[in-house]
């Protein structure tokens, strides 16, 4: 009998959304997705120490891979840095400050994101994104995904993200891109494989062409 050897990949969803964000990805055989929900941050805590909390509940015994979207990505980098996975996995994401925007820093200093109301935020955000999907079930999904984001989480997510100082690259990154992201603009970055029209939110509609590379990554050999 042939057994398979299974290893856990930890998912990390990004800013305002959760594990249906991923609903498309299929992972190899012998690889089991574990998706990390977002636990209640602490008062003023900086980004690099709520990822070491989320990441907690990962098994220290076992091989494991890492992946994070847009700010789970961010997430991601905290965690290997202090607990190394296998395979470190960012998709439309960063693994530095430096490869924020440029104005991120006007955000940080202008502390916008303590005022703005957070009700104008998802709405913007549910139009934003909305446009960006093309499947009217993946319309649907993202527009429950964003009505049902705490607003208080999303306040402190976005101060942790404009305030994030890691310059640190923990290891080697897998890092996919889109080069339409207009979220984190691919001039910024070197990623490791471009999607062509890809967009911040091509998990979504490009899944395909992720789960072929994520094959790639996890099964090098294959």
């Amino acid at each position: 009998m042939l057994y398979i050897c299974i290893m856990k990949v930890y998912f990390i969803s990004g800013l305002g959304a959760d594990s249906r964000i991923f609903c498309h990805i299929q992972l190899p055989a012998g690889f089991e997705p574990v998706f990390l929900d977002w636990i209640k941050p602490e008062k003023d805590e900086p980004l690099s120490h709520y990822a070491l909390r989320l990441g907690s509940s990962i098994s220290k015994e076992d091989p494991f891979c890492l992946l994070g979207l847009s700010m789970g990505g961010m997430m991601a980098v905290e965690i290997a840095k202090q607990l190394p996975p296998q395979k470190l996995i960012l998709l439309s994401s960063v693994a530095t400050r430096d490869e924020l925007p440029r104005y991120f820093e006007y955000f940080q200093k202008l502390r916008l994101y303590k005022i703005v109301p957070m009700a104008f935020i998802k709405s913007a955000s549910i139009l934003k994104r909305l446009f960006t999907a093309e499947d009217e079930e993946d319309k649907k999904l993202l527009e429950k995904i964003i009505h049902d984001a705490d607003p208080e989480f999303l306040r402190w997510g976005m101060g942790a993200i404009l305030h994030w100082q890691n310059r640190e690259k923990p290891g080697k990154i897998w890092h996919i891109h889109g080069d339409h992201d207009e979220i984190l603009p691919i001039k910024y970055i070197e990623p490791t494989y471009i999607i062509p029209k890809g967009t911040h939110l091509m998990v979504l509609n490009r899944s395909k062409e992720l789960n072929s590379i994520l094959a790639n990554i996890l099964l090098p050999d294959r």
